[in-house]
């Protein structure tokens, strides 16, 4: 599938449960009065994709290794992060902890103040709530997902086996030419525009819980592949202007996490949709302009 294709279909399938044969403006409409119902279906795509996680040799660290990776199955994913208000739905029927927000937010912003627990207890609840099976995306979808806005890792990092500290330099170094301001306050839903795809605030000022395990991995010494590979559940990696890494408990980002330089603004989600058959379904009955 092109990708024209690719950047008409947000708008086409953008519904919480989408009938087949139902009119393009009427999805379009809906995008206001309930985004959290929200949703794009991605249906193809490529990718250069930083692996996660932490990668040694011979006890010293690694660039993270490069991958092309190709979207194998329609991605229905949130265009929208989780409101605040519809966290507290959540909150108020007893199926999530309040959030650790003590700010005075737009009532209209993403949910802020959230852990990755936090973030899971409110995707089973939304799941009994709507009968749909909700989730958080792999780092993976996630990357599919944010298109043009992902970074993953620090660009131009270095590594120079004799000398490990010259690749946190140039880490630091790639950090300050982002000339980000610390500690930004949550902004209302779509402040930070749409990518190519249609989804909304990617890489704005609230990093996105994923669910892939941070990974520690030793690369063979004769460069033959993975020596040992070693997953900490208890650690999730998030998304942002950079990859960072958290404690599943760690509701805010300026509390201690493991990623390079520093630590993400905010900590909100949005969940992916897992359902078969409907995409075909609806696909047939739609005529790409």
């Amino acid at each position: 599938m092109s990708l024209f294709i690719l950047k008409v279909l947000p708008v086409a399938l953008a519904a919480a449960a989408v009938p087949v044969g139902l009119s393009l403006e009427a999805v379009f409409g809906d995008r206001q009065s309930h985004p959290i119902a929200m949703t794009v279906v991605l249906l193809s795509g490529s990718i250069i994709y930083p692996t996660p996680g932490e990668f040694l040799k011979e006890g010293r660290p690694q660039g993270n290794p490069r991958l092309e990776r190709q979207l194998d199955r329609p991605l229905e994913i949130m265009a929208y992060q989780v409101g605040a208000a519809d966290y507290a739905d959540c909150v108020s029927a007893g199926g999530c902890q309040p959030a650790q927000e003590t700010r005075a937010i737009p009532s209209n912003a993403p949910v802020t103040g959230v852990s990755y627990l936090d973030a899971n207890a409110y995707a089973r609840w939304y799941s009994e709530v709507t009968g749909d099976q909700w989730r958080l995306p792999s780092d993976e979808e996630w990357a599919f997902a944010a298109a043009e806005r992902f970074a993953g890792e620090f660009e131009g990092v270095e590594n120079d086996a004799t000398n490990p500290a010259r690749r946190w330099l140039t880490s630091y170094k790639a950090e300050v030419d982002l000339n980000r301001k610390p500690d930004p306050m949550p902004k209302s839903r779509g402040s930070f525009g749409f990518n190519s795809l249609g989804l909304a605030d990617f890489s704005g000022n609230v990093w996105e819980w994923t669910s892939t395990c941070y990974v520690r991995t030793t690369l063979a010494a004769d460069g033959s592949g993975v020596a040992s590979s070693v997953d900490n559940c208890g650690v999730h990696v998030l998304e942002g202007l950079h990859r960072a890494y958290m404690s599943n408990f760690v509701s805010d980002g300026k509390s201690g996490g493991c990623a390079v330089g520093t630590p993400p603004d905010n900590l909100g989600f949005r969940l992916v949709r897992d359902r078969s058959g409907w995409a075909s379904d609806l696909l047939s009955h739609l005529r790409i302009i």
